[in-house]
């Protein structure tokens, strides 16, 4: 979903097609995405229409990019503790 609204704004509707879930099921997911701020979706008549928030996009993808740095850098401590430990133990 969030791949399609990055060419644009879609209906909820025109964002269900590729998914083979029941509506319902799919309107979980949409709200879901609304409550992130992930998406921003509004109303005109009976038509939902959604909209990527390329700033909270870019904000999480900030984040995930810093978690991704921090546990690279523990599996690389690690590395070096194990290895170290493997030397002193003469292996």
């Amino acid at each position: 979903m969030v791949g399609r609204l990055s060419g644009g704004p879609a209906t909820v509707r025109e964002l269900a097609v590729p998914f083979s879930m029941a509506f319902p099921s799919f309107l979980k997911h949409i709200s879901v995405l609304e409550q992130s701020r992930l998406i921003t979706c509004h109303k005109q008549g009976r038509v939902r229409t959604c909209t990527l928030d390329r700033e909270s996009l870019t904000t999480a993808e900030r984040w995930f990019t810093e978690q991704q740095q921090l546990w690279q850098d523990r599996f690389n401590n690690l590395d070096g503790l194990l290895a170290k430990m493997d030397k002193d133990n003469g292996s």
